[in-house]
């Protein structure tokens, strides 16, 4: 990785050949830095965040969504929801594109400055159960909280449990009304009995979701169906 200095020095013989005015040697260099360092802080959110990179919005097929709900998701790159500390939740069938979709939105979120993380749900109420046999729940909580964005993969795949749903229930607590939350499901709200064992607590889960969120309905074929049977054709054509 080029330093500033080596920047400044290698422009600066360049702008000698091109004529350039001192001030203009100035600002392009300025704009350079600026560019640099906006590149270096999105490659640091990135890795950080755990997402997998390869489900991007470049590679999304926004082609298979109905127009309705293309425009409701574009209107989500925005942003403007992480402001409002509301959620996202996209439900739909194995394979409907739910994570894909929502890893899109998050890489999106770094690129404009934000801070998010990405969770397999039930590998993160493991790692919670595990912070609280060895009394650090408050600090893993308290690390998780710095992350405007909290994204949460698979949450109907939730082993449960009571002390998984105790712990999963702690998370959405703290982060009701202090950070958004992107959340994937395969599960409607009216099965989510069977993440929350009881029923107290499953109508005390979604009412803490629900109360600020955005509602995405991705029940959509399988991409990974369709993929295939694409594939079985070309086969079958060659």
């Amino acid at each position: 990785m080029l330093t500033f200095t080596h920047r400044f020095f290698g422009r600066a013989k360049q702008s000698k050949v091109e004529a350039l005015s001192y001030e203009e040697f100035l600002l392009e260099l300025l704009e350079i830095e600026v560019t640099t360092r906006k590149n270096n802080r999105i490659l640091k959110g990135m890795k950080s965040s755990k997402l997998p990179l390869e489900k991007n919005r470049m590679s999304f097929d926004y082609d298979r969504l109905p127009r309705g709900l293309r425009q409701q998701v574009e209107s989500l790159f925005s942003g403007d929801f992480v402001d409002f500390k509301e959620n996202i939740l996209a439900f739909g069938n194995p394979g409907s594109g739910k994570t894909h979709l929502l890893c899109a939105l998050a890489q999106h979120l770094i690129e404009e400055g934000r801070s998010v993380i990405f969770y397999n749900c039930n590998l993160l109420v493991q790692e919670m159960l595990l912070a609280r046999r060895e009394l650090r729940l408050p600090k893993l909580l308290k690390r998780l909280s710095r992350y405007e964005v909290l994204v949460l993969d698979d949450i109907g795949y939730v082993q449960q449990g009571k002390e998984e749903t105790d712990v999963l229930f702690t998370l959405l607590s703290e982060r009701y009304e202090r950070g958004s939350m992107l959340i994937s499901s395969n599960l409607p709200f009216s099965k989510w009995d069977k993440i929350f064992s009881d029923p107290m607590t499953t109508v005390a889960a979604i009412d803490r979701i629900v109360h600020h969120s955005i509602v995405l309905d991705l029940n959509l074929p399988s991409y990974r169906s369709e993929q295939a049977k694409k594939n079985a054709k070309t086969q079958e054509i060659m």
